[in-house]
Protein backbone atom coordinates (compact mmCIF):
# COMPACT_ATOMS: atom_id res chain seq x y z
CA UNK A 1 0.00 0.00 0.00
CA UNK A 2 2.19 2.83 -1.24
CA UNK A 3 0.80 5.90 0.48
CA UNK A 4 1.79 9.52 -0.10
CA UNK A 5 1.23 11.95 2.77
CA UNK A 6 0.24 15.46 1.76
CA UNK A 7 0.67 17.70 4.80
CA UNK A 8 -1.09 21.02 4.41
CA UNK A 9 0.19 24.03 6.35
CA UNK A 10 -0.41 27.00 4.06
CA UNK A 11 -2.94 28.84 6.26
CA UNK A 12 -2.63 32.44 7.39
CA UNK A 13 -2.71 31.64 11.15
CA UNK A 14 -5.07 34.56 11.78
CA UNK A 15 -6.37 33.01 15.03
CA UNK A 16 -2.78 32.77 16.28
CA UNK A 17 -2.36 36.52 15.94
CA UNK A 18 -0.38 36.11 12.74
CA UNK A 19 2.20 33.81 14.35
CA UNK A 20 2.87 30.79 12.15
CA UNK A 21 1.77 27.89 14.34
CA UNK A 22 3.65 25.20 12.41
CA UNK A 23 6.97 26.91 13.20
CA UNK A 24 6.33 27.23 16.93
CA UNK A 25 8.46 25.12 19.29
CA UNK A 26 6.85 21.91 20.56
CA UNK A 27 8.99 19.78 22.82
CA UNK A 28 12.41 19.38 21.23
CA UNK A 29 11.16 20.17 17.74
CA UNK A 30 8.91 22.60 15.87
CA UNK A 31 5.24 21.76 15.36
CA UNK A 32 5.80 20.77 11.73
CA UNK A 33 8.77 18.63 12.76
CA UNK A 34 6.65 16.63 15.21
CA UNK A 35 4.00 16.22 12.51
CA UNK A 36 6.49 14.96 9.94
CA UNK A 37 8.02 12.52 12.43
CA UNK A 38 4.64 10.83 12.94
CA UNK A 39 4.47 10.01 9.23
CA UNK A 40 8.18 9.22 8.98
CA UNK A 41 7.61 6.38 11.49
CA UNK A 42 4.80 4.78 9.42
CA UNK A 43 5.87 1.84 7.25
CA UNK A 44 3.01 2.41 4.79
CA UNK A 45 3.97 6.07 4.18
CA UNK A 46 6.46 6.11 1.32
CA UNK A 47 6.80 9.88 0.83
CA UNK A 48 5.82 13.21 2.33
CA UNK A 49 4.78 16.33 0.42
CA UNK A 50 4.50 19.61 2.34
CA UNK A 51 2.21 22.40 1.15
CA UNK A 52 3.13 25.73 2.73
CA UNK A 53 3.58 29.43 2.25
CA UNK A 54 6.61 30.12 0.10
CA UNK A 55 8.28 32.14 2.85
CA UNK A 56 8.04 29.18 5.26
CA UNK A 57 9.54 26.52 3.01
CA UNK A 58 13.23 27.15 3.89
CA UNK A 59 12.45 26.80 7.62
CA UNK A 60 10.42 23.63 6.98
CA UNK A 61 13.25 22.07 4.96
CA UNK A 62 15.73 22.96 7.70
CA UNK A 63 13.47 21.39 10.34
CA UNK A 64 13.07 18.23 8.24
CA UNK A 65 16.85 17.89 7.97
CA UNK A 66 17.34 18.54 11.68
CA UNK A 67 14.65 15.97 12.59
CA UNK A 68 16.14 13.31 10.31
CA UNK A 69 13.18 13.15 7.96
CA UNK A 70 14.10 10.90 5.01
CA UNK A 71 10.70 10.68 3.30
CA UNK A 72 10.27 14.36 2.41
CA UNK A 73 9.84 14.39 -1.37
CA UNK A 74 8.76 17.94 -2.08
CA UNK A 75 7.70 21.27 -0.60
CA UNK A 76 5.23 23.19 -2.73
CA UNK A 77 3.33 26.46 -2.43
CA UNK A 78 -0.28 26.55 -1.22
CA UNK A 79 -3.28 27.98 -3.03
CA UNK A 80 -5.94 30.50 -2.07
CA UNK A 81 -8.11 27.84 -0.40
CA UNK A 82 -7.42 24.59 1.42
CA UNK A 83 -8.74 22.56 -1.50
CA UNK A 84 -6.46 24.38 -3.92
CA UNK A 85 -3.52 23.78 -1.57
CA UNK A 86 -4.27 20.05 -1.44
CA UNK A 87 -4.48 19.91 -5.23
CA UNK A 88 -1.05 21.58 -5.45
CA UNK A 89 0.29 18.88 -3.14
CA UNK A 90 -1.39 16.06 -5.06
CA UNK A 91 0.41 17.20 -8.22
CA UNK A 92 3.74 16.38 -6.53
CA UNK A 93 3.07 12.78 -5.50
CA UNK A 94 4.63 9.79 -7.26
CA UNK A 95 2.85 8.07 -10.13
CA UNK A 96 2.87 4.68 -8.41
CA UNK A 97 1.12 5.98 -5.28
CA UNK A 98 -1.93 3.91 -4.33
CA UNK A 99 -3.33 5.97 -1.48
CA UNK A 100 -3.19 9.65 -0.56
CA UNK A 101 -3.19 10.69 3.11
CA UNK A 102 -4.11 14.35 3.58
CA UNK A 103 -3.18 15.81 6.95
CA UNK A 104 -3.26 19.15 8.72
CA UNK A 105 0.25 20.29 9.51
CA UNK A 106 -1.09 21.75 12.75
CA UNK A 107 -2.09 18.28 14.07
CA UNK A 108 1.33 17.20 15.35
CA UNK A 109 0.11 14.69 17.95
CA UNK A 110 -1.39 12.18 15.54
CA UNK A 111 -0.12 8.70 16.45
CA UNK A 112 1.63 6.53 13.84
CA UNK A 113 -0.46 3.50 14.82
CA UNK A 114 -3.65 5.44 14.09
CA UNK A 115 -2.28 6.56 10.72
CA UNK A 116 -1.55 2.93 9.84
CA UNK A 117 -5.03 1.87 10.95
CA UNK A 118 -6.67 4.53 8.76
CA UNK A 119 -4.49 3.50 5.80
CA UNK A 120 -5.71 -0.09 6.10
CA UNK A 121 -9.35 1.02 6.35
CA UNK A 122 -8.99 3.30 3.32
CA UNK A 123 -7.54 0.42 1.32
CA UNK A 124 -10.65 -1.65 2.10
CA UNK A 125 -13.37 1.01 1.81
CA UNK A 126 -11.78 3.44 -0.64
CA UNK A 127 -11.58 6.21 1.95
CA UNK A 128 -11.11 6.62 5.69
CA UNK A 129 -10.66 9.43 8.17
CA UNK A 130 -9.59 9.56 11.78
CA UNK A 131 -12.23 10.82 14.18
CA UNK A 132 -13.66 10.50 17.68
CA UNK A 133 -17.21 10.42 19.07
CA UNK A 134 -18.47 13.77 20.36
CA UNK A 135 -18.60 14.02 24.15
CA UNK A 136 -21.11 16.85 24.39
CA UNK A 137 -24.73 17.19 23.33
CA UNK A 138 -24.88 19.10 20.05
CA UNK A 139 -27.62 21.60 19.25
CA UNK A 140 -28.69 22.97 15.87
CA UNK A 141 -29.34 26.70 16.26
CA UNK A 142 -31.03 29.16 13.90
CA UNK A 143 -31.38 32.84 14.81
CA UNK A 144 -30.20 31.99 18.34
CA UNK A 145 -33.02 29.47 18.82
CA UNK A 146 -32.39 25.73 19.22
CA UNK A 147 -34.14 23.92 16.40
CA UNK A 148 -32.86 20.36 16.75
CA UNK A 149 -30.81 18.01 18.92
CA UNK A 150 -29.10 15.33 16.79
CA UNK A 151 -28.57 11.96 18.51
CA UNK A 152 -25.08 12.06 20.02
CA UNK A 153 -24.32 8.41 19.27
CA UNK A 154 -24.16 9.17 15.54
CA UNK A 155 -21.94 12.27 15.77
CA UNK A 156 -18.15 12.26 15.40
CA UNK A 157 -15.47 14.93 15.45
CA UNK A 158 -13.57 14.57 12.20
CA UNK A 159 -9.78 14.74 12.33
CA UNK A 160 -6.97 14.06 9.89
CA UNK A 161 -5.36 12.29 8.14
CA UNK A 162 -8.13 11.69 5.66
CA UNK A 163 -6.98 8.91 3.36
CA UNK A 164 -8.29 7.87 -0.06
CA UNK A 165 -7.45 5.65 -2.97
CA UNK A 166 -5.75 7.91 -5.47
CA UNK A 167 -8.15 7.20 -8.32
CA UNK A 168 -11.19 7.97 -6.14
CA UNK A 169 -9.71 11.23 -4.93
CA UNK A 170 -8.82 12.29 -8.47
CA UNK A 171 -12.44 11.70 -9.47
CA UNK A 172 -13.53 13.92 -6.59
CA UNK A 173 -11.15 16.67 -7.67
CA UNK A 174 -12.44 16.51 -11.24
CA UNK A 175 -16.03 16.75 -10.00
CA UNK A 176 -15.28 19.71 -7.75
CA UNK A 177 -13.43 21.61 -10.47
CA UNK A 178 -16.10 20.85 -13.07
CA UNK A 179 -18.89 22.15 -10.81
CA UNK A 180 -16.88 25.03 -9.31
CA UNK A 181 -17.11 23.56 -5.80
CA UNK A 182 -14.62 24.25 -3.03
CA UNK A 183 -14.69 22.01 0.03
CA UNK A 184 -13.02 22.64 3.39
CA UNK A 185 -13.01 18.91 4.15
CA UNK A 186 -11.57 16.21 1.89
CA UNK A 187 -14.23 13.70 2.90
CA UNK A 188 -16.87 16.05 1.47
CA UNK A 189 -15.11 15.94 -1.87
CA UNK A 190 -15.31 12.14 -1.98
CA UNK A 191 -18.83 12.06 -0.53
CA UNK A 192 -19.96 14.38 -3.35
CA UNK A 193 -19.27 11.65 -5.93
CA UNK A 194 -20.87 8.90 -3.85
CA UNK A 195 -17.66 7.51 -2.38
CA UNK A 196 -17.71 5.72 0.97
CA UNK A 197 -15.52 7.02 3.77
CA UNK A 198 -14.90 4.85 6.82
CA UNK A 199 -14.67 6.53 10.23
CA UNK A 200 -11.52 5.16 11.87
CA UNK A 201 -11.58 5.84 15.59
CA UNK A 202 -8.48 7.64 16.80
CA UNK A 203 -8.16 9.48 20.10
CA UNK A 204 -8.84 12.90 21.59
CA UNK A 205 -5.18 13.92 21.76
CA UNK A 206 -5.05 14.44 17.98
CA UNK A 207 -5.87 18.11 18.44
CA UNK A 208 -5.46 20.86 15.88
CA UNK A 209 -3.38 23.82 17.01
CA UNK A 210 -5.52 26.83 16.15
CA UNK A 211 -5.31 29.33 19.02
CA UNK A 212 -2.45 30.25 21.42
CA UNK A 213 -3.79 28.08 24.26
CA UNK A 214 -3.72 25.03 21.97
CA UNK A 215 0.09 25.01 21.87
CA UNK A 216 0.18 24.84 25.67
CA UNK A 217 -2.28 21.94 25.62
CA UNK A 218 -0.18 20.18 22.97
CA UNK A 219 2.96 20.62 25.09
CA UNK A 220 1.22 19.01 28.06
CA UNK A 221 -0.08 16.10 25.97
CA UNK A 222 3.37 15.56 24.47
CA UNK A 223 4.97 15.49 27.92
CA UNK A 224 2.38 12.89 29.07
CA UNK A 225 3.64 10.53 26.37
Amino acid sequence: MKTSAVIVCAGSSTRMGGVNKILLPLGERLVIGVTMLAFEKCESITEIVIVARESDIPAIRAEAESAGITKLKECTIGGETRQQSVINGIRCISKDTELVAIHDGARPLVKPEHIEKAVKDAYVFGGATLGVPVKDTIKVVEDDIITDTPPRKSLYITQTPQIFKKKLYYEGIDFALEHNLDFTDDCQLVEAIGGKVYMTTGDYTNIKITTPEDIKIAETLLEMR
